[in-house]
């Protein structure tokens, strides 16, 4: 069953990249007590996710948290290795960026697609939601191929 909006975010665990190496960071923990932008791609490197999703989030963080949004986070199903070091070639500071290497958390919100037919495997679809105290807020989650209604500027329009 796919998440909806009202719904809480599943129990799952995601990796980040420190300092001091990767960390495990536990949804319910993360999402609790806080409003998040999150945002999912199919994966690092992408074409699309690297020449237009993740740079709409990078340059709307400052309009995002005028809205409200505490934090942004980048998922895709990567490892966090390479999740940091597409965050870091793209100056994504501002942007969390959490690997789902196994996709145990996209698979949870029941947004998984098949990219076997381009190498990828099981990957998670492209979507981005507002996440508030772990609960849906706003989900907007694309058509196969498309790239419009996940993007950080019509999360704006839409909040």
């Amino acid at each position: 069953m796919t998440i909806a909006v009202g719904d809480k975010i599943p129990a799952a665990t995601l990796t980040k990249v420190t300092a001091a190496g990767p960390e495990a960071v536990s949804t319910a923990d993360y999402f609790a007590g806080r409003k998040i932008a999150l945002f999912s791609v199919p994966g690092a490197y992408t074409p699309t996710c690297s020449a237009k999703h993740l740079p709409g989030f990078v340059e709307q963080a400052d309009a995002l948290k005028a809205k409200g949004i505490d934090e942004i986070a980048c998922t895709a199903v990567n490892d966090a290795f390479v999740m940091g070091a597409w965050g870091k070639a793209n100056g994504a500071d501002a942007v969390t960026m959490l690997a789902d290497g196994n996709a145990e958390f996209v698979t949870a919100l029941g947004l998984t697609m098949d990219g076997s037919k381009f190498g990828m495997g099981t990957r998670g679809q492209r979507f981005a939601m507002v996440v508030n105290d772990g609960t849906v807020e706003a989900l907007h989650v694309e058509a196969g191929g498309e790239f419009r209604v996940s993007s950080a500027e019509y999360m704006l329009e839409h909040m």
